[in-house]
């Protein structure tokens, strides 16, 4: 079957939109080719800093004719009606259509026949529409075009467009169309400046093959692996090792359509800025790879480039040129730092004063006197020293204001480490500087240093109970504020650091400190409480636990220790793993059905304990007495937060459950005998309860 090339050659388009735009082009065109009837076999899409290109293998060479049948107007129908019929499908008289008999009268049915069409016809139709609308998050429009103004909006001016379709046997077809004065063909051109001359392809195979032979590599995870391969033999070669970069990896193979790796360097004086600020110069101003010694783990005076051409002077004009400008960034940091130092971290605390953090929660220093007291408040409770807590909650948003950070933001913190390490602060203090931020995402590692732990659950605490406060909450995919991301952070800073703490008692307590408060400031730590609820769910479920057990756990009420739950949530999905789990939950469930029929049925609860001299049964009688013991036994493992033994207790309760469902009927004839039996069956709810609410669980 026939395949499609398609080339949309252009200037250069910016490295981030390019997996995107590549991706958005195979999607867009194989959704179309579907919606026509064409299914096709594959698609791939590629990007270089010129060109996206598309292959589809596998397009039937026409579309299948449809056969469509279309109801009319019954027969006898007022005119009008007949006529509207016969014009909509296309039928001269009513005696070219059917006669369908049915319960409701006979109606007329059209039988239309739409004959397909060629595909290359139907891609030259739907291409041009895709290219007009292709979604580029910024775009462009420019000159005009055999003296007519240029209607095309593109990411770069579009030089070129290619489209062949045809069978591999055969000489392809160009799909023939035109976008803004642009025809298609089958021209494309090589590398800018090693082979900018024009060149003819066919199919995919031969364009691929072609461009590489003209010093272009398609494929940006080929450039990713040349990069990638040559920067670790070049640095391995000399006794250094890469420091790797993924991001910046995808970023530079969107620079390049013919890698050429080389290693530049600059004077030894400048390893004494901090590591970290001299690989974000390299990086961000010159894209750059840093370098590191293999032997002491430390950076080296190196640097590596990758280049878009091969020179003919083996590259070092253009190592030359890179050190150049490499050199004068690096001293700017150097300034910039040594700067820094002259300065201590609280001496610049006032210019808080006049910075707001938002309008409805005040200044960066009000906000700062928040975090200190709620991090003394805390630092109890994590086994934090009170004063370092403090100290650091003191001097952790210094760094802000700080030239380094003001030029490379995603230094902050680490800054406000190094400042405060330089000024003899305590190592812990210096620490939770940096520390406090973390964790910022599922990847990131979360503090284990109790002052680091207090200082970070202080700072997204007043977060997240300040924009509850003033009623910003996250909506939808909305989160402005990423107060998702704070919640999770607190999640993870108490789960993997088993700490006990009453997020309702500290969100009060991070509440009293606000000047703002809200209509209800009785209602928002249980509110916010819900919130923390949700993210626990998304968390467990990324790590493929069962979210709905948290549902059960926290429907108990009353529960705002997060690590007790995160413990009883993991112990019940254990519980539910094994077979006694699994019945159990079969036999509750039928408990709570039956119970909930019968409430409504007789408009009336089941509460209070069973007569005990109305049990006719031995499976009554056992029922009974087995929720009695599981009941104690559950309820002083819970106290004990045993919950493994609590799961244990709960097991017991699966044979007299069983038992009681074979051979008893609950609905019995006397009434009395009913109403008790249904009481025995709200006790066995009753019990479970001391673990969750089994009838939040799924099947």
């Amino acid at each position: 079957m026939p395949d499609l090339l398609l080339e949309l050659f252009s200037e250069e388009i910016p490295a981030r939109m390019q997996a995107k735009a590549a991706d958005d082009l195979r999607r867009m065109v194989t959704d179309k080719l579907v919606a026509e009837g064409l299914v096709y076999e594959g698609a791939k899409a590629f990007a270089t800093p010129r060109r996206l290109a598309l292959t589809v293998h596998g397009i039937p060479a026409r579309q299948p004719d449809l056969k469509t049948e279309r109801r009319g107007p019954k027969m006898g129908a007022p005119d009008a009606a007949v006529q509207g019929f016969l014009k909509a499908t296309g039928l001269t008289s009513l005696d070219e259509a059917k006669i369908q008999r049915d319960p409701k009268g006979d109606f007329y049915i059209a039988l239309i026949e739409k004959p397909g069409r060629d595909a290359i016809d139907v891609l030259a139709e739907i291409l041009p529409v895709i290219i007009r609308t292709f979604p580029w998050p910024k775009s462009m429009r420019w000159g005009a075009r055999s003296g007519k103004p240029g209607s095309l909006s593109w990411v770069r001016p579009l030089h070129a467009i290619t489209a062949t379709f045809g069978p591999e046997t055969e000489e392809p077809d160009v799909v023939k169309f035109s976008v803004d004065g642009i025809e298609t063909g089958q021209t494309t051109y090589g590398h800018r400046f090693m082979a900018p001359d024009a060149m003819s392809v066919r199919r995919f195979e031969d364009y691929e093959a072609k461009l590489k032979a003209a010093k272009v590599i398609l494929d940006p995870q080929a450039r990713k692996d040349i990069i990638f391969a040559d920067a670790k033999e070049l640095t391995f070669a000399q006794g250094f090792e890469l420091v790797e970069d993924q991001v910046l990896l995808d970023e530079v193979s969107g620079l390049v359509e013919w890698p050429v790796v080389m290693m530049g360097s600059f004077e030894a004086e400048y390893l004494a800025i901090p590591e970290e600020v001299i690989r974000a110069t390299i990086r961000n101003n010159q894209k750059c790879f840093v370098v590191k010694d293999s032997k002491t783990g430390k950076l080296t005076n190196k640097f590596i480039l990758t280049a878009n051409i091969e020179a003919p002077d083996g590259g070092n004009t253009i190592v030359a040129g890179n050190e150049r400008v490499i050199r004068p960034r690096l001293s700017d940091a150097k300034f910039f730092y040594e700067t820094d130092l002259k300065t201590k971290l609280e001496d610049r605390l006032p210019k808080f004063e006049q910075i707001v953090f938002h309008e409805k929660l005040g200044t960066q220093a009000g906000r700062i006197k928040r975090i200190e007291r709620l991090a003394a408040e805390i630092a109890p409770l994590v086994g934090a020293d009170v004063a370092k807590a403090t100290r650091a909650a003191h001097l952790a948003k210094a760094d802000l204001l700080t030239e380094v950070v003001g030029e490379f933001p995603e230094v902050q913190g680490l800054m406000g480490k190094y400042y405060a390490l330089a000024q003899g602060e305590d190592a812990s203090v210096a620490a939770a500087c940096e520390e406090h931020y973390k964790p910022q995402g599922p990847a990131d590692r979360v503090p284990t240093d109790p002052v680091s732990v207090a200082v970070a659950l202080a700072d997204k605490l007043d977060t997240l109970v300040g924009f509850w406060a003033i009623d910003e909450k996250p909506t939808g995919s909305k989160d402005p504020y990423a107060l998702r991301r704070a919640a999770l952070g607190v999640i993870r800073l108490i789960a993997e650091n088993a700490l006990r703490l009453s997020l309702m008692k500290v969100a009060a307590s991070a509440l009293a400190g606000l000047s703002v408060k809200p209509a209800d400031a009785q209602k928002l730590p249980s509110d916010l409480l819900a919130f923390f609820a949700d993210r626990l769910k998304v968390q467990l479920r990324e790590q493929g636990a069962r979210h709905d057990l948290v549902d059960a756990v926290f429907a108990l009420g009353g529960q705002d220790d997060l690590l007790m739950i995160v413990r009883r949530v993991e112990a019940l999905g254990k519980f539910l793993e094994s077979d006694d789990g699994k019945n159990l939950l079969a036999g509750i469930k039928r408990a709570s059905n039956i119970l909930g029929i019968e409430e409504k049925k007789d408009k009336r609860s089941f509460d209070g304990a069973p007569d005990a001299a109305l049990y006719s049964l031995n499976e009554e009688k056992a029922l009974a007495k087995a929720i009695g013991e599981v009941t104690a036994e559950a309820s002083t493992a819970v106290a004990k937060e045993d919950f493994v033994a609590a799961m244990s207790a709960m097991a017991k309760l699966r044979p007299p459950v069983d038992a009681f469902f074979e051979k008893v009927r609950v609905n019995d004839d006397d009434a009395k005998v009913r109403e008790n039996r249904l009481k025995l069956l709200n006790e066995i709810r009753s019990a479970t309860r001391a673990v969750a609410d089994f009838s939040k669980i799924q099947d």
